[in-house]
């Protein structure tokens, strides 16, 4: 089965990543996209993630600008680096091999007709570049679930999840396409937390990198504590367990249209889930099984911390 990751590489994509392989999947490759921070930085977390962790499967520079607008990324939130630590950061990593993502997704798509899955954790920016260039191989991918969107409200803005808005054309691109996406959205991620308490068994483990998850993991979840909430919520990696264990997040069919104008309203997800009114064109998530996603992301972080 192939398996693709598209993703902009803060701490909560690595876990996303990590979900994928402590469930026994095989990665055949991810391509980078701009979006936790510029393109520099993301190629520069995705060089030292690999190493830290040990990661062999292929590492592609994709799309660094939006289709149209101006770079948008969440540094504000996370910070120069796009992953906020308690104390240990990421080591310091050779560059990785010069390789397009464009030419890579597309060598990958014509290896055969089997199932061709993606996991987006970002932008969807590379995936439109697909879809206008390469029609065709866009529409031999089986599976496309995406983190983003947000079906009653955003958080970059009052309308906007942060991935949609940073690039709501690239959206209403693939949306146009037809391809099989499946939104797991902010309010789905919502109803799965991170707290303060699952950072000491992590730090405990006694592997290799159990303080350097933990440390990322503490930064992470200050996200939310430090504005008063209990914990964090957990968003790429909730995407990733609707990926590999489809038992546990529950979907629903509809027609999703991206707000392209509009001050306050640019990048907001409009879903529309009576039939009499469009026609479907994606699924998104409607409930999950909280507990078990937040066993599943934390024992995938519990093993890596214990290797």
């Amino acid at each position: 089965m192939g398996i693709w990751i598209d993703t902009d590489m803060g701490f909560d994509d690595i876990a996303a990543v990590l979900v994928v392989l402590h469930a026994n999947e095989v990665i055949d490759g991810i391509s980078l996209v701009f979006g936790n921070t510029p393109m520099e930085q993301v190629r520069r977390n995705a060089a030292s993630a690999a190493m830290a962790f040990g990661w062999t499967f292929p590492i592609h520079e994709g799309r660094a600008l939006p289709v149209l607008g101006k770079l948008e990324t969440a540094e504000r939130i996370l910070g120069e680096s796009g992953m906020p630590t308690a104390g240990l950061s990421l080591p310091t990593a050779e560059p990785l091999p010069a390789s397009d993502a464009f030419d890579a997704l597309c060598r990958w798509l014509e290896q055969g007709d089997g199932p061709r899955r993606i996991l987006a954790l970002g932008p969807l920016t590379n995936l439109a570049a697909l879809c206008l260039a390469r029609p065709d191989l866009a529409g031999k991918i089986t599976d496309l679930t995406w983190m983003g969107g947000g079906v009653t409200s955003g958080n970059h803005t009052a309308s906007a999840e942060f991935n949609a808005f940073a690039d709501p054309e690239a959206l209403a691109i693939v949306l146009s396409h037809d391809l099989p996406l499946r939104m797991v959205d902010l309010d789905l991620c919502r109803k799965v937390f991170a707290y303060p308490d699952d950072i000491a068994p992590i730090r405990a483990a006694g592997g290799t990198n159990a303080a350097l998850i933990a440390d990322l993991l503490s930064g992470y979840v200050s996200i939310g504590t430090s504005r008063g909430r209990p914990g964090m919520a957990i968003y790429d990696p909730c995407a990733a367990v609707a990926f590999v264990n489809p038992g546990a997040i529950s979907f629903r069919k509809a027609r999703i249209d991206a707000e392209l104008a509009g001050t306050l309203t640019r990048g907001r997800t409009v879903v529309e889930t009576r039939e009499s009114h469009a026609a479907f064109n994606a699924e998104y998530a409607t409930d999950v099984h909280a507990e078990t996603a937040r066993a599943q992301i934390l024992g995938a972080l519990m093993k890596e911390a214990a290797k």
